[in-house]
C-alpha cells in the first residue's frame, strides 16, 4: 500500500488517444491520480465529470488530473468523448498500476477473476511524493472534492 510521504509509483500507460503517459512526466506539478473502477458507470461518470468541471481551478493551481481505469483504451476513449473529458484517461489493462498502488479490487462486482481498482485518489507533489490519499470504503463512495481542491491549493 502506498502511503503519504512515499515516492509515488511511476507508470507508463496509454491514454484515450493511444499516447503513452507517465506519472513522472508531470514533475514540477501537483498530480491528482484518480483511480476509478469502470467507465460508463454512474458514480465513475460523476467523479470524472466533477474533476472536469474543476479543471480551470486545478490548472490555476498548477495541478493536473490523470484518471486511471483498467478498461481498454477504446472504452476509455468513448467514455472521455461522451463526457467531454479533456484530461488523460489512462488504461491500466495489465493492472500493474493498481497493484503498485495497493488498490486492486479483486473479483469486482461478483466476477471471479476480474480485477478492477478501488475508487481512490492520490495527490502527488511537485517532487513526486504522495502528499495526500483517499481510498473509498466501497466503490459507491465519492471522494471529497473540496478536500482535493484544498490540498492542491485550488
Amino acid at each position: 500500500m502506498v502511503n503519504i510521504g512515499d515516492d509515488a509509483p511511476d507508470f507508463s500507460l496509454l491514454d484515450q488517444n493511444n499516447n503513452a503517459v507517465s506519472g513522472s512526466q508531470f514533475k514540477g506539478q501537483k498530480v491528482i491520480v484518480a483511480f476509478f473502477p469502470a467507465a460508463f458507470t454512474g458514480i465513475c461518470t460523476t467523479e470524472m465529470c466533477t474533476f472536469e468541471d474543476k479543471m480551470s481551478r486545478l490548472n490555476d493551481a498548477n495541478a493536473v488530473v490523470l484518471g486511471i481505469c483498467v478498461d481498454a483504451r477504446f472504452s476509455n476513449a468513448a467514455f472521455a468523448e461522451k463526457n467531454g473529458l479533456t484530461f488523460p484517461i489512462l488504461s491500466d489493462y495489465t493492472r500493474s498500476t493498481v497493484e503498485a498502488y495497493g488498490i486492486a479490487l479483486h473479483d469486482f462486482a461478483g466476477m471471479p477473476g476480474y480485477t478492477a481498482s478501488e475508487r481512490a485518489v492520490f495527490i502527488v507533489d511537485e517532487e513526486g511524493d504522495v502528499m495526500w490519499k483517499w481510498i473509498g470504503e466501497n466503490p459507491g463512495v465519492q471522494p471529497d472534492y473540496d478536500a482535493v481542491l484544498a490540498v492542491v491549493g485550488a
